[in-house]
């Protein structure tokens, strides 16, 4: 299982607070963007950290998720809260639906139809839910849409290399174009932002995680033995 992820954590933790903040900084028109990132990267934290799915089959699978929802639905309350208190009840309701139907519908169905897709489906799936994001105008199923492209990075991440340089440049680099593209033609932002919060979420946590080898026991025939690091990491473990 992949760990060590405290630079995403941070950054969850502190987009979540800068949310909360928005209505007391005078910029309530820019809680939609920070749900929508909300929502995509809590989509990756509950793929990342959920293993029902690993472990059980059936109905079993749904009942177990679901007597945990309310304490995942409490983030999603406040939220809309905040949202009702920035005046903006349109927000909330759309924080509201978006983070049920996702919690209890959305999340369980696509983690049994992807569980056995390989990276490339995967990382297509989540092109495809990026560029619907870019032209979806309801507030409520662009919230959903994101945290199914949250999912899809999560299945994404787990399908490895988790460490993998070339993967932590690339979505470095893709965060950079996506910023300055921005910056250059805003008129791009719908596209733009979900894009963001895809390749800085693969960015951290690429950047989180320690690839731990494999350290099988070698005696040396003295009072002590020790470890010694295989010359390949292990290879990461499906969805």
């Amino acid at each position: 299982m992949k760990r060590e992820m405290a630079p995403l954590n941070v950054a969850h933790g502190l987009v979540l607070g800068l949310f909360l903040a928005l209505p007391w900084l005078g910029r309530s028109e820019w809680l939609p963007w920070g749900a929508e990132a909300l929502f995509l990267i809590g989509g990756f934290q509950l793929r990342l950290a959920d293993r029902r799915w690993n472990a059980r089959s059936g109905a079993l699978d749904w009942i177990s998720h679901i007597r945990m929802a309310p304490a995942r639905l409490l983030p999603w309350g406040v939220m809309a809260i905040v949202a009702i208190i920035a005046h903006r009840p349109q927000d909330a309701q759309a924080i509201g639906l978006a983070a049920i139907v996702s919690e209890l519908l959305l999340y369980p169905a696509s983690v049994r139809l992807m569980r056995q897709t390989t990276r490339p489906v995967a990382a297509a799936f989540l092109m495809i839910l990026v560029g619907a994001l870019g032209v979806i105008d309801g507030c409520d199923a662009r919230l959903a849409f994101a945290f199914m492209a949250g999912i899809a990075t999560g299945i994404l991440w787990l399908r490895g290399p988790d460490g993998d340089i070339r993967m932590t440049v690339s979505a470095v680099i893709s965060v950079a174009l996506a910023v300055g593209s921005t910056i250059t033609f805003p008129q791009i932002l719908p596209f733009a932002l979900p894009l963001i919060a895809v390749g800085a979420t693969m960015a951290l946590a690429h950047l989180s995680t320690l690839r731990r080898r494999p350290m099988p026991w070698q005696w040396d025939g003295g009072a002590s033995s020790r470890f010694r690091r295989a010359l390949r990491p292990l290879a990461s473990p499906p969805s």
